[in-house]
């Protein structure tokens, strides 16, 4: 293990790790470890081959001041748990604890830095400002490893400009997203089906745009499926609908007709009244799509819908998933989500790849019970596997293919 990534030997040197460990709190309570786990590999690797391992990341959205519900102490003692080995935590990310907390480290220790993004610095737009900073990170270590993959999307300081100061290397986590988007925009291997949910179509009009003249067939749910029904001229009731992207849906709809592309929207739907449901009746009951009546709003695909998006799937060989069916983590809604994650592992099980693209859908992959081995990949970064599915290039990758 002396050797990593093309940094020579680590032993002895401070590595610093960018992961990601942007975790769901509630409270002081990780609800989903899942990116914790996923960063293990990286940091014990460079501890077991003797490195002085320190890791910085974000958590949630704070503005660039210290704020205590965004600490990462929960997170950083959870890291250690996963470990096996206590884990220092610096209070700060550049100040005294920091440099107190690095200074002490020795060889194959973790020390987890406090927030990045406790700094403004870190997503100043400000060259100079973000310079000043990743300066500040660059002088805690020795080398850097990027693997944080959520954020290689993000032009911040210590995703990219670190990478500018200091001898660098992608980690195993980041190496593998990109091996695995690789292999869906490089000659996938036929028949490519792509399942895109979510609320909004507006959040995925980039890949929709590059992948209709890619995939095989789009099946669309999530609360975007709504824009694209009232596109076809169905009434959608008190849905989620974005009017202002009719006409793209239209656009789209017309584009995958002419180019032979499937695209396929669900022919019921699970409503209700009001959501959250709350106790009373009527219950959630199935309508077709185009019969969804004006007092009412759609919350998931219906069971014919799933069957049909099953079906559709059930000859893939190359699967990407990005976003749910429904409203999962509510069960009467929970059936499509359900659905599609079930046909994935059929796949997976079938020697085909499937791709859970990050965020809601890896979420919902672990809250409805699936075993993650059952699928080819779960990616840890949902933006930044659709920026990259879109054919944006990722300053976080771009840095570190420099040399």
């Amino acid at each position: 293990m002396g050797e990593f990534a093309g940094l020579g030997e680590v032993g002895g040197k401070r590595v610093l790790v960018r992961s990601d460990l942007n975790v769901p709190l509630n409270g002081a309570t990780i609800t989903d470890d899942g990116r914790i786990r996923a960063s293990v590999p990286t940091i014990q690797a460079l501890a077991e081959a003797g490195a002085r391992v320190v890791v910085t990341a974000h958590l949630g959205r704070p503005k660039g001041e210290p704020d205590p519900a965004y600490s990462l102490a929960p997170v950083a003692a959870r890291l250690g748990e996963l470990l096996g080995q206590e884990v220092a935590f610096a209070t700060d990310t550049v100040g005294s604890s920091a440099q107190e907390t690095v200074a002490a480290l020795e060889d194959g220790q973790v020390a987890v830095l406090e927030n990045v993004r406790f700094n403004a610095g870190e997503t100043s737009k400000d060259e100079g400002e973000r310079g000043a900073f990743a300066d500040q990170l660059a002088a805690l270590a020795d080398a850097f490893v990027s693997d944080g993959f959520g954020v290689v999307h993000r032009k911040q300081a210590s995703v990219y400009d670190v990478a500018e100061r200091l001898p660098h290397a992608m980690g195993g986590l980041v190496a593998a997203e990109v091996d695995v988007l690789r292999r869906l925009t490089v000659q996938p291997e036929r028949p490519y089906v792509v399942v895109l949910g979510g609320s909004k179509v507006s959040d995925k009009l980039g890949v929709i745009d590059n992948l209709l003249g890619k995939a095989d067939k789009l099946l669309i749910g999530g609360g975007m499926m709504f824009t694209f029904l009232a596109a076809e001229g169905h009434e959608v009731g008190k849905s989620l609908l974005e009017e202002d992207q009719l006409e793209v849906c239209r656009d789209y709809l017309r584009r995958a007709h002419e180019s032979g592309v499937e695209l396929i929207l669900p022919t019921d739907i699970v409503v209700d009244t009001e959501f959250p449901a709350g106790e009373r009746t009527p219950a959630p009951f199935v309508v077709p799509s185009s019969e969804i009546p004006s007092d009412t709003l759609g919350l998931d695909i219906g069971p014919d819908s799933a069957a049909i998006y099953a079906k559709a799937l059930a000859d893939a060989r190359t699967v990407f998933w990005n976003g749910p069916m429904g409203v999962f983590e509510v069960d009467a809604f929970a059936a499509g989500t359900r659905a599609v994650a079930a046909a994935l592992t059929q796949v997976s099980a079938n020697g085909g790849l499937t791709v859970v693209g990050g965020g809601d859908s890896a979420a919902a992959v672990r809250t409805l019970g699936f075993d993650e081995a059952a699928f080819g990949h779960i990616s840890t970064g949902g933006g930044a596997s659709l920026e990259y599915l879109e054919g944006k290039e990722l300053p976080g990758i771009t840095v570190l293919e420099k040399g």
